[in-house]
């Protein structure tokens, strides 16, 4: 998909786009010049890591979007070739 930079420099994510990297107003992302290419990613969550007995639990910091079937098989499918 194109789209413009406007003259502040900002571009806009076409929503077909936002919608399958559910971003979300006001989410956060993480910009970065890489071997001639603009990537644009969401920005990590921050995890931390907990212990309960003799398991260590990693938990996510922020809010997490709830996990669906079509995720799960889209991460099988992407996984498997």
């Amino acid at each position: 998909m194109r789209t413009t930079i406007d003259g502040a420099g900002r571009v806009v994510i076409p929503k077909a786009v936002r919608d399958e990297a559910r971003l979300e107003v006001g989410a956060e992302i993480d910009v970065e010049y890489r071997d001639g290419r603009i990537e644009i990613a969401p920005a990590p969550v921050p995890m931390r890591l907990s212990g309960r007995g003799s398991e260590a639990i990693i938990e996510a910091e922020g809010s997490m979007p709830p996990l669906t079937a079509d995720d799960v098989r889209n991460v099988l499918e992407h996984a498997r070739r």
